[in-house]
């Protein structure tokens, strides 16, 4: 079946919503959403922020980059954010006009999404089309919002929410509201698609969340918020609902021949298709090894992106984790090519394995995980101990993950801020490269003490400050949107 939003249309002249630019006239929008058709277009456009993000790919690198698992090659631009000597002018490159791997991507995308989202929900109620297709696109459009504003709230702290389309440009202009009012309309919405008819799994078209991730994404926007109750309470729905499980081989999730089968634990992701043109991503080059030599990696590899020793390091050798990470590979040759001998930049490269296509120049390229089912475990075990402390259901939601693992069950009778840590670090070795790490360091302030002593001899010294939590504000929208004030902390 084919994916919801690759190849993406740029769809209805809604292809841009940023602040500085023209509004779209009513009169032209009273034009549009008057059929099926007009509806399921505007849905797709909306689908395209995420595509934007994922093609740069912000969705995950701005995260990754920052870390204390990964690191980029030091070229200028990337460099930045793993230094953190980026500011409020900070844009990176662009590629084809396009900006990349940036807070300011992050920034434009998901306002972009959001209104978008709001014309669906603003004017789809009134197309002449099925009532049930009709609150489904609804529903969607509630998720994406939710999604959107949840992006905004983890990068840049108090952000506008936009919850009406913007008819004038005077309309689009927007103040910010605290973290806790963008929590509730995050929750707001997802309660609304949760309520919308959407399909659960497996029935759902691929690229399109199912009933059950509206209520991940609320688990998740939950542990963010630290409402553990709610966090609780949303996990244990997904986990409980039973239609996910976690594979057998956890190598399995990301093998690009395993796609579909994956989508039992990878329950929401940054689709991609075959096809060009159509929407891709850059992980397969970035970390695969420099050269184009790997022959198990890509048929084309650039050695821009690598794990810390350190991380590779903290793990167990048993978990079967680790061997998504390797310190030497296979090349076209057939011969093994040495750790020293990976990369120029460093002797302690270690590859991640996560994002391999050695088969294919437009490729069967992985799908990048958003939502997968061992966050429902791990929220559940957080959640759990925060309000009663390392119980035995606790225990038993974090050895679960472990199980799969290959790993032994946590050691009995930590005390509970021990146990949360032992949780964290769960979630590290579990999600590493999926553009969750750095968001689970600055929720939990630990960030402050973790990242300096994340370094090596490309970045032997990382001065990362209080200030680091939130990215700024980029000046671009300051300019254009004269109610918006700074983060308090980059003024």
């Amino acid at each position: 079946m084919k994916k919801i939003f690759l190849p993406l249309l740029a769809a209805i002249g809604l292809t841009s919503c940023e602040l500085d630019e023209t509004i779209y006239s009513s009169i032209y929008t009273e034009a549009f959403y008057k059929t099926a058709a007009d509806a399921e277009k505007a849905l797709v456009a909306a689908y395209g922020s995420l595509g934007d993000l994922g093609n740069g790919p912000a969705l995950t690198l701005v995260a990754d980059m920052s870390d204390d698992q990964t690191y980029p090659r030091s070229v200028v631009g990337r460099s930045t954010l793993t230094l953190f000597t980026y500011d409020v002018n900070y844009t990176n490159q662009k590629s084809n006009g396009r900006l990349m791997e940036s807070p300011q991507q992050i920034w434009q995308s998901s306002y972009s999404g959001i209104e978008k989202a709001n014309w669906i929900i603003a004017k789809v109620p009134e197309a002449s089309m099925d009532e049930t297709r009709k609150k489904q696109i609804i529903g969607e459009a509630h998720f994406l919002r939710a999604f959107y504003h949840w992006l905004l709230v983890k990068n840049f702290g108090d952000v506008p929410i936009k919850t009406t389309p913007s008819y004038t440009e005077a309309e689009a202009i927007t103040a910010k509201s605290p973290k806790a009012e963008v929590f509730r309309q995050i929750y707001a919405d997802l309660e609304q698609a949760e309520a919308a008819g959407l399909l659960s799994y497996p029935a759902v078209e691929k690229g399109r969340p199912a009933k059950e991730v509206a209520t991940a994404l609320y688990a998740k926007a939950a542990l963010y918020n630290e409402d553990w109750a709610k966090a609780l309470e949303k996990a244990q729905a997904v986990i409980n609902s039973g239609k996910y499980r976690l594979m057998p081989d956890v190598r399995d999730v990301y093998r690009y021949d395993k796609e579909d089968e994956a989508r039992i634990e990878n329950m929401w992701a940054y689709e991609v298709d075959p096809v060009s043109p159509g929407r891709s991503h850059q992980l397969v080059g970035l970390f695969g090894p420099s050269g184009s030599a790997g022959a198990e990696y890509a048929r084309t590899s650039y050695g821009s992106m690598f794990a810390y020793q350190s991380f590779f390091n903290s793990f167990d050798p048993t978990d079967k984790r680790r061997t998504l990470l390797d310190t030497n590979y296979l090349n076209k040759s057939g011969k093994i090519v040495a750790q020293k001998d990976i990369t120029p930049i460093t002797t302690k490269g270690v590859l991640v394995k996560k994002y391999q296509d050695p088969v294919s120049t437009i490729g069967f390229i992985p799908n990048v995980p958003i939502l997968r089912l061992p966050d429902m475990y791990l929220i559940a075990a957080e959640a759990e101990a925060r309000l009663n402390g390392p119980t035995a259901a606790a225990y038993g939601f974090v050895n679960t993950v472990r199980k799969r693992a290959g790993l032994a069950d946590l050691k009995t009778g930590l005390l509970k801020d021990a146990f949360v840590d032992a949780v964290l670090q769960e979630r590290a070795w579990e999600f590493f490269a999926e553009g969750d790490r750095w968001y689970d360091l600055t929720r939990t302030g630990k960030f402050l003490t973790v990242i300096p002593n994340a370094v090596n001899d490309v970045y032997p010294v990382r001065n990362v400050q209080p200030k680091n939590r939130y990215f700024p504000i980029p000046q671009d929208e300051l300019n254009a949107n004269l109610k918006l004030e700074q983060n308090p902390d980059w003024k």
